[in-house]
């Protein structure tokens, strides 16, 4: 279904803001939720996934969800172990984002990274379900991961294509410059932070063309930095994030080993941002 196509049918529904009943995520920490912790949302963290389900869900009381994506998680690995279930789920909308890990290894090739995706994303298509195909953040002011920038950004023209191919809908991450925000980013600064999970999934609904009741959220300034506290902040993030990063990469580790998906299976939704009796 094209974007188009959910305009139209969505305003055939008397009530219902959307097409969709089944909503299934797949992909990487990034559709985890990594970053937005919330001890009350399953596995630990919400994330823009869940928080564009919660919206979804408004108005369809059969409305159910399913977050099939791990952290650490290659491209291929995704689509190994997540497609066939997404799609034996029978979602009417399915989200994926894939390739950020690959990307950032050393060697990696972003045009054969979108050609193993392309393959996914008919299939997707062709079971009736529409696509949501994330790209890349402009990653440029980003400390170590700012420099694989020109693979991210030829990756985001071919997934374009792709996108165009399959009539899936683009949500663009690289476009959104709100991101470059340092307060949009973790401690880890590898994910986002619950305000950057926020302005993504805002993101997200305006690209599906879904009504919402998200509202942009603007981060306060940060306070002028000196030097001395700037470079004591960078070595306590080597120290806690970068280096046990590196040390993962080098003995062939994940940081998703042994982690399920925290939402197998497709259900209701219940979450922070649902009022009393939402997505029952």
């Amino acid at each position: 279904m094209t974007e188009q196509d959910a305009r139209t049918h969505s305003e055939q529904l008397p009530g219902r803001l959307h097409p969709w009943n089944r909503y299934v995520a797949m992909g990487d920490s990034f559709t985890e939720g990594i970053g937005d912790a919330e001890p009350s949302s399953p596995g630990g963290h919400r994330g823009w996934a869940d928080r564009l389900a919660e919206e979804l869900s408004r108005g369809h009381e059969d409305f159910a969800y399913a977050n099939l994506a791990i952290r650490g998680r290659l491209l291929q690995q995704i689509l190994d172990e997540q497609l066939e279930p997404a799609l034996e789920l029978k979602p009417g909308l399915i989200s994926i984002s894939a390739g950020g890990n690959d990307l950032i290894r050393p060697g990696s090739d972003p045009d054969a990274l979108a050609e193993s995706l392309d393959g996914a994303v008919e299939r997707m298509t062709t079971s009736g379900a529409t696509v949501l195909l994330f790209n890349g953040p402009d990653i440029r002011d980003t400390p170590v991961l700012g420099l694989v920038r020109g693979r991210v950004a030829i990756y985001n023209e071919n997934l374009r294509t792709i996108a165009a191919r399959h009539d899936a809908i683009i949500a663009d991450m690289w476009s959104l410059r709100q991101l470059k925000d340092p307060q949009m980013w973790a401690g880890d600064r590898l994910h986002f932070s619950p305000l950057g999970h926020h302005t993504v999934a805002l993101m997200a609904l305006e690209a599906l063309n879904v009504p919402h009741t998200l509202e942009p959220k603007f981060p306060k300034p940060l306070p002028v930095r000196n030097w001395r506290t700037a470079r004591s902040e960078d070595l306590v993030w080597a120290r806690e994030f970068f280096v046990p990063w590196v040390l993962r990469r080098v003995r062939h580790q994940s940081s998703g080993d042994g982690i399920s998906a925290k939402r197998p299976t497709a259900g209701p939704v219940f979450g922070p941002g649902m009022p009393p009796g939402a997505g029952a």
